[in-house]
């Protein structure tokens, strides 16, 4: 029996009209290995995925990947800001690897990369540890645009000694990736595909609209929330809180 447009169909726990699910289809289509989403999905279970696209952008081709998760939610101090992680790996040396997918510039903030950074610290150094225990760190931002608008492929942002002009060497590594980069080298062949970062970028950031606007739902019909606190945790805006409401779809 075919399923019509009002009818739903069983996917996991949740269910999804026919017209849905084809749209999910078509996105899922849509999407390659490095897409945000989608790639969460991969590099779960997919080491060697994860370990060829960090080769490729810190240019060390015998890194060994021995760990990636997807979405990880990493531990903070009382009272401060969380994050989740797209993509977070281990490798044989026992460095940290952050690999964040970002379409527009405010997502990539200098601010952002270094709590990243930060925070990354606070995961790998335990109780009892010397400081000199903690791992390397990379903490790697693909952007859809030029970030810093000089044409190179990846920036690389180390901290120096501005006295001496050598390498602090306190094992913090934070590279942008440039999304429009088009050269022939690997980099070059990894950011150009028939889609494109552009389109990627975009569906990425429709589906977390979308995703975040499901949340806000939830919290409308639950009733418990000031529309304020709906769109401050949901992170949407107070005028999109305002119209979900209004269009009573919840």
């Amino acid at each position: 029996m075919e399923i019509g447009e009002g009818e739903g169909k069983q996917v996991g726990r949740l269910t999804v009209t026919e017209q849905q699910y084809q749209e999910d289809l078509q996105r899922l289509r849509g999407l390659r290995p490095i897409d945000d989403d989608f790639m969460r999905c991969l590099f779960k279970d997919n080491i060697p995925l994860a370990e060829f696209v960090l080769r490729i952008i810190t240019d060390k081709p015998d890194l060994i990947i021995t760990d990636c998760e997807t979405q990880k939610d990493m531990k903070r101090l009382a009272g401060a800001r969380s994050i989740c992680l797209d993509a977070y790996g281990t490798d044989s040396d026992g460095k940290k690897y952050d690999l964040e997918v970002q379409r527009q510039d405010k997502g990539a903030d200098p601010h952002r990369a270094r709590y990243h950074s930060s925070v990354m610290d606070i995961e790998n150094l335990h109780s009892g540890q010397e400081f000199k225990e903690l791992p390397d760190t990379y903490t790697i931002f693909i952007i859809e645009k030029d970030f810093y608008g000089q044409g190179e492929a990846v920036y690389p942002i180390e901290r120096i000694n501005l006295a001496t002009g050598k390498s602090f060497e306190d094992g913090e590594h934070i590279l942008y990736v440039n999304g429009e980069y088009r050269g022939e080298s690997d980099i070059g062949k990894l950011m150009h595909d028939p889609k494109g970062v552009q389109e990627m970028c975009k569906m990425m950031e429709d589906m977390r609209k979308e995703s975040l606007k499901e949340v806000a739902k939830r919290m409308l019909a639950d009733g418990m929330l000031t529309l304020e606190k709906i769109a401050e945790y949901a992170g949407l805006s107070l005028d999109e809180v305002k119209k979900l409401k209004a269009d009573k779809t919840f």
